[in-house]
């Protein structure tokens, strides 16, 4: 089955490193049933229609919006911890690297200029205790091909 691609997530790897925290590539792991990361669409241009029917583009820069769940008991809830104590006890941020290889798609991004948005400081106490989202917003993510 040489050059079929699958849509198996079960093997996608998620590595994230802050310098000054984690420097070398943390594996995140310990992700919700349903759903593990997603990233948000992006807005890339700006339309304009005039008055007088001339249409325009742009291109705009955008941020990327990426959120992680993970279960509550996910070893990896200590990496966000860390990293949202430390700018709190810093009052500063600290930016993340981030790779996502997709072996069923044998696709490869890397993720750049990664800041902690949103932080949920505690699960959800309901039947179980439920998962925790951390929102990153990236600068920039590129693939390709691995």
């Amino acid at each position: 089955m040489s050059g079929t691609s699958t849509l198996t997530s079960a093997n996608t790897v998620f590595m994230l490193s802050i310098p000054g925290l984690y420097n070398s590539p943390q594996q995140i792991q310990g992700f919700d049933v349903d759903e593990a990361t997603n990233i948000d669409p992006i807005t890339i241009a700006e339309t304009k229609m005039g008055v007088d029917g001339f249409f325009a583009a742009g291109r705009i820069f955008a941020e990327i919006e990426q959120d992680v769940t993970l279960q509550a008991n996910s070893p990896s809830i200590s990496l966000f911890e860390n990293w949202y104590a430390a700018q709190v006890s810093a009052n500063t941020v600290y930016a993340a690297t981030g790779t996502i290889i997709m072996p069923g798609l044998s696709l490869t991004y890397s993720l750049s200029q990664g800041f902690l948005k949103n932080y949920k400081p505690i699960a959800d106490v309901r039947k179980i205790l439920q998962p925790r989202r951390f929102r990153i917003t990236w600068g920039q993510i590129t693939g390709a091909p691995s």
